[in-house]
């Protein structure tokens, strides 16, 4: 092997080293991420299936990251002049709107946002409202503790109005001067004739992203150390014959 030849062979060894060393590594920290996912999937689940506690725990100290997820059982007024509709949100394939109402707790001066489900939109009266029954007077509530509605892309900066695209928790606590809790409440039952579906997403691991990453780059890792032992060695000996 002249010495020119050599260097090559020692220069393509250490890029296909580390290409399949990197590729390795990469797909391992998949399957590391995916293993997260899981975890907390499971812990998420675990949660959901844990008796409902009282409104009172949401007056807590750090009561989002101790009770998210957990069902709960609210009693109190809703102040239906705060409702709003969150634009462009799904269920069931369909857009239209999440339809979100402050609840005030009983015996408390705490108010809690309540996402109380899904309504369609008037595509041909874009700015028509579809009513939306709320009942005057005490109600008891069973939801689940969520984090503030997810936020979509928007052009704009804050919004105001009844229909707007995202709601921002602390812009609107600003807005209505309401001692809103830092996290929402998504409503599971309610009236038959209230028409609002509570078909609500549940989240998913995303772990299945994670293993088909990590296949990826352990198939590059493979791909890599092939190309290396053909043309580094088996390519060259069934040309020698020939040479």
């Amino acid at each position: 092997m002249t010495p020119s030849r050599s260097a090559r062979f020692w220069l393509i060894t250490l890029a296909a080293v580390v290409t399949v060393g990197v590729t390795l590594r990469l797909g391992a920290w998949q399957m590391d991420r995916a293993g997260r996912r899981l975890a907390l999937q499971a812990a998420i689940e675990q949660r959901q299936a844990m008796p409902p506690v009282a409104q009172d725990a949401l007056l807590q100290p750090n009561a989002q990251a101790q009770l998210l997820h957990r069902a709960i059982l609210l009693h109190g007024n809703w102040l239906p002049r705060y409702t709003l509709f969150l634009d462009n949100r799904q269920m069931e394939g369909r857009p239209g709107f999440y339809v979100v109402t402050p609840l005030q707790l009983e015996s408390s001066t705490a108010v809690v946002l309540v996402e109380r489900g899904w309504v369609p939109r008037n595509f041909e009266r874009r700015e028509t409202l579809p009513p939306v029954p709320t009942p005057p007077g005490r109600i008891e509530l069973r939801g689940r503790i969520a984090p503030p509605p997810a936020k979509l892309y928007e052009f704009a900066g804050a919004q105001a109005g009844t229909i707007r695209q995202n709601l921002d928790l602390a812009q609107f606590r600003a807005e209505t001067g309401l001692p809103l809790a830092d996290l929402s409440v998504r409503q599971l039952q309610g009236p038959a004739d209230d028409g609002l579906l509570r078909d609500w997403p549940e989240a998913a691991s995303g772990a299945a992203t994670n293993y088909g990453y990590a296949f990826q780059w352990w198939a590059m890792s493979g791909l890599a150390a092939l190309l290396y032992v053909w043309f580094q060695f088996i390519a060259p000996r069934r040309k020698a014959p020939h040479a």
